[in-house]
């Protein structure tokens, strides 16, 4: 195989997300036209395809940008495939994300890609590569939201716009928690290049557990729980979201436990 031929294959879409993007597509369509028999799975199917096409679009990001920084190995490794399994491990890029997201409405980080650093220079690359992936939440959520802030809900059917404000709250869930400056996490790595070396060192060891520790604080911290929530519900309200409609949202999402009577005459 010719050099060209292999990075023509390195950079091709993989099926497995193409297949995942249709089933986005398809099921949009049902809620949009409220053909399914029950628009609370059609709605389920939407918002868990459209997640996982953003996971894959934000490791994408920081690949790309990472590709155009320096690390040449990035497309070798499969990450410019879109391929939701190569971006580290299935279970947590992928699985883990999903049951959050069942869970009930946090975006949780996915997965990564493992970057060169070496191969980079310059500090302003690395923070661009950091910040990539959020980034690309940041613009999904906006998208999602585009309707609400332009004021162009006429014609839109309820449970479309009810699926678009949650699946727009995850997104911004995922921004919000992503630019955090907790090591192992992309906020993390955009101020890191910043830090003195001694510092850097320091934090090093903590970096595998700082998500882990993230997620005990707002389970079981109010106050830090309290303060996450009305930042996300914050730029909600400034994108012009309805939280009721996010709540409707979340509610047809859960459609194994039966849609509330407040949703279902809106």
């Amino acid at each position: 195989m010719t050099t060209a031929a292999r990075r023509h294959s390195d950079r091709r879409i993989s099926p497995v997300f193409i297949g995942i993007a249709a089933v986005m597509a398809v099921t949009g369509w049902a809620v949009w036209t409220e053909f399914a028999a029950s628009p609370g799975l059609a709605v389920f199917l939407f918002v868990t395809s459209a997640w996982i096409v953003s996971l894959c679009l934000h490791e994408y990001a920081h690949a790309r940008t990472a590709l155009h920084g320096g690390d040449i190995t990035i497309g070798a490794k499969g990450y410019l495939t879109l391929n939701p399994f190569k971006y580290t491990h299935a279970l947590l890029s992928i699985v883990l994300p999903v049951i959050f997201v069942i869970m009930g409405g946090i975006g949780l980080p996915g997965g990564a890609v493992f970057i060169e650093h070496h191969r980079i220079r310059g500090r302003w690359k690395h923070t661009l590569i950091s910040a990539a992936g959020p980034l690309t939440n940041a613009l999904f959520a906006a998208v999602c939201t585009a309707p609400f802030w332009l004021d162009a809900l006429d014609g839109i059917p309820t449970p479309f716009r009810f699926a678009l404000a949650f699946l727009a709250l995850l997104q911004v869930t995922a921004t919000i928690l992503n630019f955090l400056p907790v090591p192992g996490l992309d906020g993390y790595g955009v101020i890191e290049p910043w830090l003195s070396y001694k510092v850097r060192r320091q934090v090093e060891p903590f970096a595998p557990y700082g998500m882990l520790v993230l997620f005990l604080c707002l389970f079981f911290i109010p106050e830090v729980n309290a303060a996450f929530f009305d930042a996300v519900y914050g730029i909600m309200d400034a994108l012009g979201v309805d939280r009721i409609d996010m709540e409707c949202g979340r509610d047809l999402f859960e459609f194994w436990d039966g849609q509330h009577d407040l949703c279902a005459s809106r």
